[in-house]
């Protein structure tokens, strides 16, 4: 779903859809396999509900998991997707996935 693109980012491509929720939502089971496989340090037990840190255009979100999401599918809040140049969803776009130093990073400047 996800490949190396850079020193901070996977690049993957998804159907981005709009949500009446307040935050971006995937499918649970990707959302917690991404998550074991890309935040994971395999030291003890840890979350794999930790939010993914995605960047749609310019602009980066935390993603949770939702089972009411369908697989290969990012849905974002309305507000969000009116900054975005995708005009008829759900739409198939590239998605940027943080690395897990980058995610740390971004989180932590957001106060998350």
């Amino acid at each position: 779903m996800f490949e190396v693109f850079s020193g901070s980012y996977y690049l993957g491509r998804l159907y981005v859809t709009p949500t009446d929720g307040e935050c971006a939502v995937m499918h649970r089971a990707q959302h917690e396999r991404i998550n074991q496989e890309v935040y994971a340090t395999g030291d003890g037990v840890e979350r794999l509900d930790a939010p993914l840190v995605m960047k749609l255009e310019s602009t980066h979100f935390p993603v949770h998991g939702d089972e009411a999401v369908p697989s290969n599918t990012l849905a974002i809040p309305e507000s969000m997707l009116e900054g975005t140049r995708i005009r008829n969803p759900p739409s198939l776009r590239e998605v940027f996935l943080a690395r897990r130093e980058r995610a740390r990073q971004l989180l932590e400047f957001a106060g998350g």
